[in-house]
């Protein structure tokens, strides 16, 4: 049973109020002149984020109201000072970012596993009467509340963590790809739009070197607008720092294939000029479906009218791959070498 893919949620908190002070005063056998011992109310619960490596999605956060932590417990006689709230914990995904709902400025990235951050304070403690003795005030009867716990909404938007994004039409073999270069197990069939949510595959050179791919719905023309899948998951793309654009040359002539080529950069231009001015590597793809020479010629026109590198690549026989994606390793170091 596969787990239901939600990236985007809205997320409700209310950390615990703390507890009230206590106004007390001894009465025991034998200690004739007591006094005041009422002690301080507890500490409120924090709500406390965190990025768990073990969750995927933020199914858990759909129709949930408010998330509370718990209240501190009010001051006792004795000096007894009450029981802290517990703190409650909500795990998030790796790559959460995490914004104010009332004015969308981002509160927190959570980008590295474990990472923990303090949404929402629990109310502090009030004071009891013994704290309020004095050197000329032996029996003071005031004591604080304990005061309330924030309150704030929050926006979920989860933004996959990848080195690697691909792009393409439908069909453009951008699954085939990604089960090729890494175990991942994407749906393949011979239909358009057989990827309905992001996939992430490892694709391992040696032991030492590893990427990170990330594979989204196929764009169509029109995407930044909403049209097709991918728009809504665009955002999967943002924190890469390579892109790969996968044409596919199966029934096309050279002039289709320029026209897929100029509406996925068109439409990647519209949603992010940031995004679009990531390095993108250019891949002729399906080139098992084309007589050998063909491939290279029709390769080496498309590179002429594109004016930029083009790679010849089989996803299914695997023709082309190792020198890919030696050439995407490459281009990653280049991109962390820039200041």
């Amino acid at each position: 049973m596969s787990v239901r893919f939600v990236d985007e949620g809205d997320l409700r908190v209310a950390s615990g109020s703390g507890g009230d002070g206590c106004v007390s005063f001894r009465r025991e056998k034998y200690i004739p002149r007591g006094g005041p011992d009422g002690g301080n109310g507890g500490r409120g619960g924090h709500i406390v984020l965190r990025a768990d490596p073990h969750v995927q999605t933020l199914l858990d956060f759909l129709g949930r109201p408010v998330h509370k932590a718990q209240k501190g417990a009010a001051g006792s006689g004795k000096n007894c000072t009450g029981r802290n709230g517990s703190d409650l914990t909500l795990n998030l995904p790796i790559g959460t970012a995490v914004l104010d709902a009332t004015d969308g400025s981002l509160v927190v990235d959570l980008t590295e596993a474990e990472q923990t951050v303090v949404v929402a304070r629990g109310g502090r403690g009030g004071r009891g009467n013994l704290s309020y003795v004095t050197s000329t005030y032996q029996a003071p009867r005031e004591f604080t509340p304990g005061e309330p716990g924030e309150e704030r909404s929050f926006r979920l938007e989860l933004k996959l963590i990848a080195d690697v994004g691909l792009l393409g039409l439908p069909n453009a073999g951008k699954s085939t790809f990604l089960s090729r270069v890494s175990r991942a197990h994407p749906k393949i069939a011979d239909y358009p739009f057989t990827t309905l949510k992001p996939q992430l595959g490892i694709a391992e050179l040696d032991p030492s070197r590893r990427i990170v791919v990330a594979d989204i719905p196929g764009l169509i023309e029109g995407a930044s607008q909403g049209v097709g899948l991918g728009v809504s998951f665009l955002k999967h793309l943002q924190r890469t720092r390579v892109l790969v654009h996968l044409l596919d040359p199966y029934l096309r002539d050279l002039d289709e294939i320029v026209e897929d080529h100029r509406i996925i950069r068109h439409e990647i231009e519209a949603h992010s000029p940031v995004l679009a001015s990531r390095h993108c590597v250019t891949v002729l793809n399906k080139s098992d479906l084309l007589a050998p020479e063909q491939a290279e010629n029709l390769r080496e026109s498309l590179q002429k009218r594109l004016g930029e590198p083009v790679t010849l690549i089989s996803g299914v026989s695997g023709k082309g791959l190792d020198r890919l994606m030696e050439q995407i390793w490459s281009a990653l170091q280049q991109q962390i070498d820039t200041p």
